[in-house]
């Protein structure tokens, strides 16, 4: 195809996909430092190129409205851009790179920290981002090509499980804590029946890790809907503080709590009969060109499933 017949430009795309982000041809105007009259002449060449119309504009609201056709062009758009920055790793492809990783909650706060850090002694000329969130955040954004890969703990939202890579990581042992005040903190093991007798502290409802804490106790015959919820949090530093103080018992991954067991601030109970698990997954897109530092780096993170703990 001739570049003339081409419909559109990179940089209209670039304005684009930002004007939908933003909400408003201002904000980004701002963002993308050019003028907002700019901005304007590049969009109404776009929708007189394409002929259609891509946004509107709500006077009311003071914001943007994308368009059946909008939304169209906005999932081509993310493809076309993510692909070109594809092409511009793959050109400069080397050992000396860039790399950004992306944990849920657990693996982000806990695990991936010591493995970047062992990786980082050996390889120390690497620039490695890490970026903490929801399994589905972290999911999605290795879907658009924003994170490299990922280890998550929760599931793979049904929704974004054909745009990704899932590869089984490691079991991740979770356990029943309590504080070194409880009345159960003399006891190294109970039977299962005596779950019920607990006060607990969990994360939110809407929570996949909590989801996914849920299924694993279902899954050893633990019926959740009998456990006494007193107080529900959001964030596994906030549970553990909470059951420190001795406000409750919580299920929380081992990893999550080693330095709390070596300080002996809390206490970790097995429950007679029964190991929890769920299972860590290693999260890649397979669409993206895998640059060598990545696959250098899952080739070594598969080496430090040592550092999740068994119990």
């Amino acid at each position: 195809m001739s570049l003339k017949k081409i419909p559109f430009t990179l940089e209209q795309l670039k304005i684009f996909r930002t004007i939908v982000e933003e909400g408003s041809f201002k904000k980004a105007a701002l963002k993308l430092y050019v003028s907002q009259p700019s901005i304007s002449f590049q969009m109404q060449n776009l929708e007189k190129q394409l002929d259609v119309n891509l946004l509107e504009r709500n006077k009311k609201q003071n914001k943007v409205l994308v368009t059946e056709a909008g939304q169209l062009l906005l999932r081509y758009s993310n493809r076309i851009l993510s692909i070109c920055e594809e092409v511009k790793e793959a050109l400069n492809d080397s050992l000396m790179g860039q790399l950004t990783v992306g944990g849920s909650q657990t693996t982000g706060t806990y695990v991936l920290p010591r493995m970047i850090g062992l990786f980082r002694e050996q390889y120390s000329y690497f620039s490695i981002n890490l970026q903490v969130d929801s399994t589905r955040r972290i999911v999605n954004d290795i879907s658009q090509g924003i994170i490299d890969l990922g280890i998550v703990g929760g599931e793979i939202p049904k929704d974004l499980v054909s745009s990704v890579e899932v590869l089984p990581y490691a079991n991740d042992q979770l356990v029943l804590i309590v504080s070194k005040f409880h009345p159960l903190a003399k006891q190294d093991e109970i039977p299962k029946a005596e779950l019920y007798n607990i006060n607990y502290v969990t994360l939110k409802k809407e929570s996949t890790t909590k989801n996914v804490i849920d299924k694993a106790l279902i899954r050893n015959g633990i019926d959740t809907k009998k456990l006494k919820v007193v107080m529900e949090l959001n964030s596994i530093e906030a549970i553990k503080n909470t059951v420190e103080a001795g406000l409750g018992a919580a299920f929380v991954s081992l990893t999550a709590i080693q330095k709390e067991l070596k300080l002996g601030l809390l206490h970790c109970i097995k429950i007679k009969d029964i190991v929890i698990q769920r299972q860590l997954l290693l999260v890649v897109n397979p669409r993206r060109h895998q640059s060598k530092i990545i696959i250098l780096f899952i080739k070594e993170i598969l080496g430090y499933q040592m550092l999740i703990v068994v119990y």
